[in-house]
């Protein structure tokens, strides 16, 4: 009970103001967030399921917010060291502490890095990566009713970043055969697809996710590889809720959690 409660002195001491602590559910793993700030959702929990990324691989995330990716990574023990990209200083900060709430589960290097993607080439050398992941904002600037939240719509519009940039960087970092894992709208599929190719990120799995059976789909995860050959694999459409309301077991099962 001592040491407990002397952990849980400790937690809260890496605590601000209207911050709170979440079980992430995998190996202990736990992350902070402030719901005034933008918290993490399914797909970025999706991605983190999607990814296949190799044991030993040296990963980074790109607009990786409150470090929600890397965290999941490290705790799946996908990778061995990951490094999140973010803007926004104050997420950065808060990202940099849920680090260290998972120091002792940490088994590798994870850190979180204030920079801006569009000036990734002066933060690293090239074909630096293994894997790239990826989680950007949905929707372009123009589109869509403006968030009171600075941080919120920053965070869901292409306001600092926008899809090309994000795909040019990390086909820039990625060594060949690396792989880029991306969750985003299908909306915006066919642009996804033009500009991976022309970046040299061959598409090679795609995965549709909606709602419900009866439900058009909201997300898309896809994966390509850089200077791969030309073949996709088209994945089972993934359901998120069964008729009566509850998680399907393929969701579970992505979630870790299926029988």
């Amino acid at each position: 009970m001592v040491a407990d409660l002397i952990n849980s002195i400790q937690d809260n001491e890496l605590l601000r103001d209207n911050e709170r602590i979440d079980d992430l559910e995998v190996n202990g793993f736990r992350i902070i967030q402030n719901p005034f700030y933008f918290c993490f959702g399914m797909d970025a929990v999706l991605l983190a399921n999607f990814a296949n990324i190799k044991p030993g691989s040296e990963v980074i995330d790109l607009g990786t917010g409150t470090g929600i990716v890397p965290l999941l990574l490290a705790a799946k023990k996908k990778g061995s060291s990951w490094t999140g990209i973010e803007i926004q200083e104050e997420m950065v900060e808060m990202a940099q502490r849920s680090v260290q709430l998972n120091k002792d589960l940490i088994e590798g290097e994870l850190k979180i890095l204030c920079g801006d993607i569009k000036n990734i080439r002066e933060m690293y050398p090239p074909a630096k990566f293994n894997a790239v992941t990826s989680n950007p904002p949905y929707m372009k600037e123009n589109s869509g009713l403006k968030n009171p939240s600075d941080n919120k719509y920053i965070s869901r519009h292409e306001v600092m970043v926008n899809l090309e940039e994000v795909i040019s960087a990390a086909s820039y970092l990625l060594k060949t055969n690396g792989s880029f894992t991306m969750v985003h709208r299908p909306s915006r599929l066919p642009e996804i697809m033009e500009l991976m190719t022309r970046y040299r990120l061959e598409p090679k799995r795609l995965q549709l996710v909606q709602p419900a059976a009866d439900k058009a789909a909201n997300m898309v995860l896809i994966e390509g590889i850089k200077e791969a050959g030309k073949e996709c694999k088209i994945l089972p459409t993934l359901n998120v809720y069964k008729e009566n309301g509850e998680y399907t077991e393929e969701l579970l099962a992505y979630y870790g959690k299926g029988k």
